[in-house]
């Protein structure tokens, strides 16, 4: 939440031609609500592109589902995963893998609006003291009797109190036996893998066995990981780092031209020099010229020609 914006998106999308995106939780209020062009909107190249949603009301997540469907999403996901406080206290979220047959309910009712765009759900194996992984079938099987058969699972429970968002992205710990079980008892549904899969081989790997790897922060703070990872799955050569970055002048340009400030975009360039020669001083010089009025491209070149030649 508040880091994939559309402007990230493009940019990722660069990155890796065949992934699949996903927008940050949107709650289903908010969708209904809220000033949809900033929520919702997003540029044509970002397809396939789903719209991720938070909430627990049947009747609003219908509504914004089909919100969604009528803006051109290529797929709605509901989010039973996120065990912060926030969302606890809205409930939604991870409090609801407590809940299976709402969630169905839930499920069920964004099916039923979506037409022949596809409803999945992206959740935990458990939380808090759940650890049997016949509870996690059952939940599992009830929501998929309401007609879903693309589960994306992190592959960790959820503690609700006493860890932080962050500590449950690191503490719970990985269970993928669990995930990889649930995909041989289950064969005919699509099991999406999420959790821990930062390196390339390791999301390979599991996109291999399974039916496709979801990557979360590691592609935000490490883009350019996304970037191998589409070559090691598709095919391809890997491109330079800066012959990617230069390929989205264009969309940058334009964006400027529409009086988007570029610190907008640049936010979502930071890491593509991680762990490279000369990465600290790109992030740098975007970090401190990016915020100034009218900055332009003229700031990404002056990043890029701080990195190792040799890298870029």
């Amino acid at each position: 939440m508040d880091w994939t914006d559309t402007h990230c998106r493009v940019f990722h999308r660069l990155l890796a031609p065949d992934a699949r995106l996903y927008t940050e939780m949107v709650h289903a209020q908010a969708v209904i609500h809220g000033d949809r062009r900033r929520l919702l909107g997003f540029d044509p190249v970002e397809h396939p592109v789903a719209l991720q949603l938070g909430g627990s009301d049947p009747g609003h997540l219908a509504t914004a589902t089909r919100i969604g469907v009528e803006w051109g999403y290529d797929e709605i996901n509901l989010n039973v995963g996120c065990p912060s406080d926030r969302v606890q206290a809205g409930r939604f979220g991870a409090c609801l893998m407590k809940e299976p047959a709402l969630v169905a309910e839930c499920m069920a009712a964004m099916r039923a609006a979506a037409g022949t765009v596809p409803v999945t759900v992206k959740c935990r194996l458990g939380v808090d003291e759940m650890e049997d992984y016949g509870v996690f079938l059952g939940f599992i099987d009830t929501v998929a009797a309401a007609g879903i058969d693309t589960f994306v699972v992190h592959a960790r429970k959820a503690w609700l109190q006493g860890l932080s968002p962050k500590e449950n992205r690191e503490i719970p710990p990985l269970r993928y036996d669990w995930v990889d079980r649930l995909k041989t008892e289950r064969p005919a549904l699509r099991i999406v893998l999420n959790g821990g899969l930062g390196e390339v081989e390791a999301a390979v790997a599991a996109a291999q066995r399974l039916d496709g790897a979801m990557i979360g922060r590691a592609a935000y703070h490490e883009p350019y990981r996304l970037h191998l990872m589409q070559v090691a799955l598709f095919g391809g050569e890997a491109r330079p780092r800066a012959e990617l970055l230069r390929a989205l002048r264009p969309y940058v340009e334009a964006q400027l031209a529409r009086g988007v400030a570029l610190k907008h975009i640049s936010r979502h360039l930071l890491g593509l020099f991680h762990g490279q020669p000369g990465g600290r001083l790109f992030r740098q010089v975007l970090s401190e010229r990016a915020t100034k009025p009218g900055a332009g491209w003229d700031v990404i070149e002056a990043a890029l020609a701080a990195t190792d030649p040799a890298c870029a």
